[in-house]
């Protein structure tokens, strides 16, 4: 695609190559005016794709958003007119989550530390556990305690929604697993046994493979991860191999399971007969977090912000795998693994058993790493108080937020992916915008640390907990 430019040295044209994330060239090299800019940008893309809604994009040149017109950018940045511009395209969210600003409401009602918050996949209910051994459902639209879920005899440390929204699975420190009904807060039939040690992680079959949802994977400090079927109520594969605690568990879009350990390993299962398929090694500590750059479409199976509800399981299912197949592209699914070696990897694991970057600079352990909803980005929290963010498809690092005085526990995205949501030790919480790369809101109000922090899948509310034993909801 060339340009016509007036010639003189003013009016140079600047030659171009436009990229997606993954490096596929769009359309050749092409001679821009140096007056061309991110709108006309987005124009030449919408063209080039032959996309009949026109969708926005961000660009970027070396991992920096290029927010002024290309001459500008060049004697800014003091680059040569005589070498080929590398311009990657990244297609933006249609819609905007707005941030949230204050706290709208806080419920008492745990009397233990609240160690887990999570929405359900539409965002219209919201569960928390508590080291007070109960699971709560809390009503969003009067924001009071909707149902207490009594059953298990210790701390309620994890807890799961089913993809198609209709299960919730809760995990003790005594190692036992208990399925609920959400619509009624009972325990649908009796405590899942097994595991001997307490559970660290669970995750379900996401709904595009199988709906109704009726499988979920836990892991456990005793080494194992087990493989349950809520219909036939019981136990059907057990994975082991680890010779450690298993940390922290996923059940992958393309039906493999990742299991992360303090052997430092994470191994890779398929998932009919439990066979270990595969073994990423390279840390040199306890793996800590998995995170996986298709985790919200596999969260939310076939719910998105505009709150449409389905009538059967088979309608969920094809409108969850073209979600899923939307939002995965040609690109293989993606894995971070974060670690108490301070480190984080990249890796493709269907394409190879060796990372594809090893990604450094936190100073402490790496508590949390999460994919933003478009895959994009990755998000790590550490004990040495930063957020920091990466390049999802490369794993180059891209920017520290500091701010917090005390580790950072627990980390979530806006489900346009454009802000970032960190809950600390300090005792707040706080949004960052990832086009600024700077704090967008301080949120405290907590009397002491947060361990849970939870942004609904529709955007409209954050909900955090921690030890001063209350949920704050709040909105923006």
């Amino acid at each position: 695609m060339e340009v016509e430019t007036e010639q003189g040295e003013t009016g140079k044209s600047v030659m171009c190559v436009l990229t997606d994330p993954e490096g596929t060239t769009l359309g050749g090299t092409m001679y821009l005016p140096q007056n061309v800019g991110p709108i006309q940008l987005q124009q030449i893309v919408n063209t080039l794709l032959k996309n009949e809604e026109k969708l926005p994009y961000a660009f970027y040149i070396s991992n920096q958003e290029l927010l002024v017109p290309l001459g500008n950018y060049l004697e800014k940045n003091k680059v040569s007119m005589e070498k080929t511009l590398s311009i990657v395209y990244q297609p933006q969210a249609v819609f905007r989550i707005r941030p949230v600003n204050r706290c709208s409401a806080t419920i008492a009602g745990h009397t233990e530390a609240v160690l887990s918050v999570a929405f359900s996949p539409d965002g219209r209910q919201l569960a928390s556990g508590s080291g007070d051994t109960t699971v709560r459902l809390w009503d969003l639209n009067t924001q009071t305690p909707m149902f207490t879920c009594t059953g298990h005899k210790n701390w309620v440390l994890c807890i799961a929604w089913s993809p198609d929204g209709k299960h919730l699975v809760s995990g003790s420190k005594s190692g036992e697993l208990q399925c609920w009904d959400p619509q009624t807060g009972k325990p649908a039939g009796n405590p899942l046994t097994g595991h001997k040690k307490w559970i660290t992680g669970i995750s379900w079959e996401p709904v595009h493979l199988n709906a109704p949802c009726c499988r979920f994977v836990s892991a456990s400090k005793d080494g194992d991860a087990r493989i349950w079927d809520i219909s036939l109520k019981k136990c059907v594969i057990c994975l082991s191999g680890h010779t450690l605690a298993v940390t922290c568990v996923k059940w992958g879009g393309d039906g493999v399971i990742y299991t992360g350990s303090q052997d430092c390993t994470i191994k890779v299962w398929e998932t009919s007969q439990g066979k270990l398929i595969r073994e990423l090694k390279g840390h040199g500590h306890w793996v800590n977090s998995l995170a996986l750059s298709t985790e919200y479409v596999l969260r939310t199976g076939a719910f998105d912000h505009t709150g449409k509800q389905y009538s059967s399981p088979e309608e969920m299912k094809k409108v969850a795998l073209e979600r899923y197949n939307k939002m995965k592209g040609n690109a293989p699914e993606r894995l971070v693994s974060g670690s108490d070696d301070f480190t984080m990897f990249l890796w493709e694991p269907a394409v190879s058993k060796h990372h594809k970057v090893r990604m450094t600079g936190h100073q402490q352990l790496v508590n949390h790493v999460y994919f933003s909803p478009d895959g994009q980005w990755v998000a790590s929290a550490s004990f040495d108080k930063s957020v920091k963010l990466w390049n999802g498809t490369t794993g180059e690092f891209v920017a520290a937020f500091r701010g917090h005085v005390g580790p950072v526990y627990q980390i979530s995205w806006s489900a346009d992916s454009r802000l970032l949501l960190s809950g600390s030790k300090d005792s707040t919480l706080k949004v960052w915008d990832i086009r600024t790369k700077k704090l967008k809101q301080d949120l405290p109000g907590h009397a002491d640390e947060v361990f849970a922090v939870d942004w609904s899948p529709d955007g409209e509310k954050v909900a955090s907990g921690g030890k001063d034993r209350v949920l704050k909801l709040w909105m923006g």
